[in-house]
């Protein structure tokens, strides 16, 4: 689908966004877990989270839809059904490395399936610590899907150090280590999204430089009631697209996710001179939450910490976006991350943004944006990607002439209403 936007001149309304992503991801498998009903409310609409619900009704799980929430009835430790049909996970990166952690621990072999773009996301990095804590694994010679999993030989828990700063790793060894009598100890040196360990109420233990976080049996899901606070990522779109249309554009968004491990972008954004405000916040399963009120401001960009770089790592898309408005030279690096991702989103925002006319140094861990904008007919690529999307529909609705984009559809992989939120808060 091609979709064109139109410069937007001021913005102004509320937003009640659908449920975290990453938290939805969780809260359907730890309630898959659980033996007997779990509820889940303001669960995420975006495909993805579909695709984990679809993966656990082949396991034998049931779900209900009931006044807005998602009842779900769980099968207990190891009470899953042999699946008799691959697992399909989509396009999520997220279901695929998680469900590692669990299906390797059970008495069955599965086989996991995605769409063209998870089939070459990399699995290697979470199958070798799963290896070594017995499971076994059967992928393509580039170690990407389809993923057959076999049942542990003799499971046992490990310590593992994290090479890479990876939320999915660490959650599929937490998730493989519930299954064990002795405690799996993963030392996290940067952070990444605790949601795992929030949700279960794992132990961490704080050192000089690293986090060590523990996990066993003692910790298996029991049923619950969640309740999932609206997806930073989601709402990032419209708080930079707030900042940067003037006017004395305001927009509200209630109950933000504030998890510290997400909220990097709003950090970042106030660093650079945003106006952002923070009322009603409350907590509920561990998970942080309240209403974030944008302001219309001007920016100034920063030097970037690289300890908050796998905090804001799905933000980048959008924060670029901010940076060419705002004053000076934009500049991300140890990112690399980015390339392993729906799309490698380093090389799909640079190449947009020489679209714009725009100096553009692409690096293999990141960028520099500088110069004016110079062009009148932007026709933006999504590389299928709804992040890179998203991001260039805002930069679209602040050009002059607004702009356009190859295979916007894209976007339902996590936000599939964006569209509708959008024309919702344009007065």
């Amino acid at each position: 689908m091609l979709k064109e936007f139109s410069k937007i001149s001021r913005v102004d309304g509320l937003l009640n966004l659908p449920g975290d992503k990453s938290i939805s991801h969780r809260a359907v498998m730890f309630s898959a877990m659980a033996e007997g009903t779990s509820t889940i409310e303001n669960l995420s609409n975006a495909e993805d989270v579909r695709s984990t619900i679809n993966c656990f009704k082949g396991l034998g799980c049931s779900f209900k839809s009931d006044g807005g929430r998602l009842k779900v009835s769980g099968k207990g430790f190891k009470g899953f059904n042999k699946p008799s049909l691959p697992l399909d996970a989509g396009n999520s990166g997220t279901t695929t490395r998680l469900l590692c952690g669990l299906l390797s621990m059970q008495d069955f072999e599965s086989y996991i399936v995605g769409d063209s773009s998870l089939s070459k996301r990399p699995m290697k990095r979470v199958m070798e610590p799963l290896n070594l804590m017995g499971g076994s694994f059967k992928a393509t010679e580039k170690f990407t899907l389809p993923l057959t999993v076999f049942p542990a030989y003799k499971p046992k828990a490990i310590q593992y150090i994290m090479p890479i700063a990876s939320a999915q790793v660490k959650s599929a060894i937490l998730i493989a280590g519930l299954h064990l009598e002795e405690e799996t100890v993963v030392r996290e040196m940067v952070q990444t999204r605790n949601h795992t360990e929030t949700l279960l109420g794992l132990n961490c233990v704080k050192g000089e430089g690293y986090t060590d976080i523990y996990s066993s049996k003692s910790n298996y899901p029991i049923p619950g009631e969640y309740f999932v606070p609206s997806d930073i990522s989601t709402a990032s779109f419209f708080i930079v697209l707030t900042l940067l249309a003037g006017n004395n554009s305001q927009l509200t968004i209630k109950n933000i996710s504030l998890n510290s491990s997400r909220t990097g972008l709003l950090e970042i954004l106030k660093s650079m001179g945003a106006r952002i405000e923070i009322t009603n916040e409350d907590k509920k399963m561990g998970e942080p939450f309240g209403d974030v009120t944008v302001y219309s401001s001007s920016l100034k960009n920063i030097d970037i910490p690289s300890e908050l770089i796998p905090n804001i790592i799905d933000e980048i898309p959008i924060l670029a976006v901010a940076g060419v408005f705002a004053e000076g030279d934009f500049k991300i690096s140890g990112a690399e991350e980015l390339r392993y991702k729906e799309s490698d989103r380093i090389n799909a925002i640079c190449s947009n943004m020489k679209l714009l006319g725009l100096n553009v140094n692409e690096t293999e861990d990141g960028f520099v944006i500088s110069g004016q904008i110079n062009t009148s007919d932007a026709l933006f690529e999504s590389y299928d990607d709804h992040r890179i999307a998203m991001a260039f529909g805002i930069m679209s609705s602040l050009l002059e002439d607004g702009g356009r984009i190859h295979d916007f559809d894209c976007v339902a992989i996590s936000n599939p209403n964006f569209l509708n939120q959008l024309g919702s808060i344009i007065p």
